[in-house]
């Protein structure tokens, strides 16, 4: 599973109709990683309220960024935190949406397949695409 901040997707306005000017995209990956990656939200981030960086996951290799998910009070979605470090803010509800919208990729290898992990009105959208595409 690879993880990847695309930044300018318009290229200063050139294309039009794209989805977000910036996105943090989690692709590349199979049914197992799929797995392990909703286990983790589930355990440490909804079950025992923990941050979840994902520097510390072996099964993620970071391209261009590192992730944190944590716990907060409003969804405010994904920020940035300095230069390529990314920290992701949602409530316990949109985490637990997460896991939820994770699972069909849990349950068979989904290879056309992709998902946007959150609806917030926010510049960063969050991608789970298994061939990085939308």
């Amino acid at each position: 599973m690879k993880l990847e901040f695309l930044d300018d997707l318009s290229a200063s306005g050139k294309f039009t109709g794209v989805v977000a000017d910036q996105l943090i995209r989690l692709y590349d990956f199979d049914k197992i990683q799929a797995k392990k990656l909703r286990l983790k939200i589930q355990e440490i981030v909804v079950e025992n309220r923990e941050k979840l960086d994902f520097s510390k996951l072996d099964f993620i290799e970071r391209i261009n960024c590192n992730l944190v998910l944590v716990i907060s009070d409003l969804d405010t979605g994904i920020l940035i935190n300095n230069e390529n470090n990314f920290i992701c803010e949602i409530t316990t509800d949109g985490y637990k949406n997460m896991v939820d919208l994770l699972e069909p990729f849990c349950i068979k290898d989904s290879s056309n397949s992709y998902q946007w992990l959150y609806e917030i009105d926010t510049p960063i959208e969050f991608l789970f695409s298994s061939k990085g595409t939308w």
